[in-house]
């Protein structure tokens, strides 16, 4: 099946043709960690997870590198306040990172490089490029000369005139342009800092990627992803010294970029000191109910991030997971989706697989999860509701929901085991069936103050978790 990706570069939606036909090469920026991660950033992982699981059912060969940014002045900032040694802070918010994202499903790249792992590589490619003509020293400083690039500003259409100098760019008196941006500067003694031909010093941040890309994935790769708030001046000064170390303005084949998470009519970062962090998130939510509400909206959209949007994700998962627990009823025992890891195109349903091939439609993805859900909710033949589950959990794996067996879902906020609910419900039934209605009763309010609602139909009784509000449980 094709795959169609807006590529922010040209400002279109094109069919997706990798370089190679038999391996797909991937890069995506990941965290500076100096931090807990925000929801903002599990946005982008899960976004880029969904889209490398699909790669993956599709082509033979996928390699996904994600990286992680650990030298950075924030990051010596944050270390000095909490007087800490800067690799202590830098390993600890890699852990909580990789304990987030495992929450929120979000599964391990290929490759993780470290930008202090890559020094060597990052000085290699700037003596390259002051040797081009395009970067030069000064005061202890390496800067790319911007005026060298004629193809500066093509990846988000600026021109050199209408960026704004010194805007997210430092303006400094040694540089010759203002738009000029640092490879490498000098390092006091209390600052990180490795040797090099321009003395101690340490990497420019836009470098740091480009090395990595170059060290992990060769000098041209298919899809370059990050966030919006990347694309300049981030993705825009590293395609400028990747292209002019390469020759090659186009190394990057596609550039994907994600929208962000907006709290009310602001935008949610760090700066604005207005993020939720996942680990705060998950005090009161289920990790994959949080990534129910990412995927929620189209990637390349802002998305509304609030209690209701999360609410109603919650219920959304809750009915995919009843859907599951019917299959059970009538075609026996199932897995989760962790089962269908290996499935490939062809035996995935076209309701999932063909909204997400056509630049990752999230949100009609799941609409076509609901539509499978429905079609198993009033099927009764077993085979046919065999073959529903089978679609349903094989779309849960591109998605990375239906992660639980039923019976962990169900009973994730009960005080009583599966186990116990059954012989309560088996009672209750027969003390119907002798009409001790009274003792019927007590076992449905016994189990109510449980956290289980049972609700009776023709097929028999249903039970719930009834699951307390966020006030409720503070």
């Amino acid at each position: 099946m094709d795959i169609h990706i807006y590529d922010t570069k040209r400002r279109t939606k094109r069919r997706f043709e990798p370089l190679n036909a038999d391996h797909v090469k991937i890069y995506v920026c990941g965290p500076t960690v100096y931090d807990r991660i925000h929801i903002g950033n599990g946005l982008s992982a899960v976004v880029f997870d969904v889209f490398v699981r699909v790669l993956r059912a599709v082509f033979k060969n996928v390699t996904y590198v994600r990286n992680v940014t650990d030298i950075d002045d924030k990051i010596n900032a944050r270390a000095l306040e909490l007087r800490i040694p800067i690799d202590e802070l830098t390993r600890d918010c890699t852990d909580a990172m990789h304990e987030d994202f495992e929450a929120l499903g979000v599964l391990l790249p290929d490759v993780e490089p470290k930008a202090t792992g890559h020094i060597n590589e990052i000085v290699t490619m700037i003596s390259s490029l002051i040797q081009q003509g395009h970067a030069y020293e000064a005061e202890g400083h390496v800067l790319f000369y911007v005026p060298s690039d004629p193809n500066y500003g093509s990846l988000t259409n600026k021109s050199l005139e209408d960026l704004i100098d010194g805007a997210r760019i430092e303006v400094a008196p040694y540089k010759k342009d203002p738009k000029d941006f640092v490879l490498w500067k000098p390092s006091s003694s209390e600052l990180p800092g490795w040797e090099s031909p321009w003395g101690r010093g340490r990497p420019g941040w836009h470098i740091e990627c480009s090395a990595m890309i170059r060290e992990h994935l060769g000098n041209e790769i298919d899809i370059h992803g990050g966030g919006t708030d990347l694309a300049f001046p981030h993705h825009e000064n590293e395609m400028a010294q990747s292209g002019c170390f390469n020759d090659n303005p186009d190394y990057v084949k596609y550039w994907m970029h994600n929208g962000m998470l907006n709290l009310g009519a602001q935008k949610m970062s760090k700066s604005l000191g207005n993020i939720q962090t996942v680990q705060e998130l998950l005090e009161d939510h289920a990790g994959e109910t949080l990534r129910y509400a990412i995927l929620s909206g189209h990637y390349r959209q802002s998305l509304k991030w609030d209690d209701e949007l999360i609410a109603q994700s919650d219920r959304s998962l809750t009915s995919l997971y009843q859907a599951l627990r019917n299959a059970e009823r009538i075609a026996g025992e199932s897995s989760t989706s962790d089962a269908y890891a290996q499935i490939r195109s062809a035996d995935l349903p076209e309701e999932i697989l063909g909204p997400l091939c056509d630049d990752l439609n999230t949100p009609r993805a799941l609409a076509g999860m609901h539509e499978l859900a429905s079609r198993l909710n009033i099927s009764t033949d077993s085979s046919e509701a065999s073959s529903l589950r089978d679609k349903l959990l094989g779309g849960g794996w591109l998605l990375g929901l239906l992660t639980r067996s039923v019976a962990e879902f169900f009973t994730q906020d009960a005080n009583l085991t599966e186990l116990e609910i059954d012989r309560l419900i088996e009672e209750r039934a027969q003390a119907k069936a002798t009409k001790q209605y009274h003792r019927a009763d007590e076992i449905r309010t016994e189990l109510l103050a449980n956290g289980i609602a049972i609700e009776d139909t023709r097929n028999g009784t249903i039970w719930k978790v009834v699951k307390k509000t966020v006030s409720e449980t503070r």
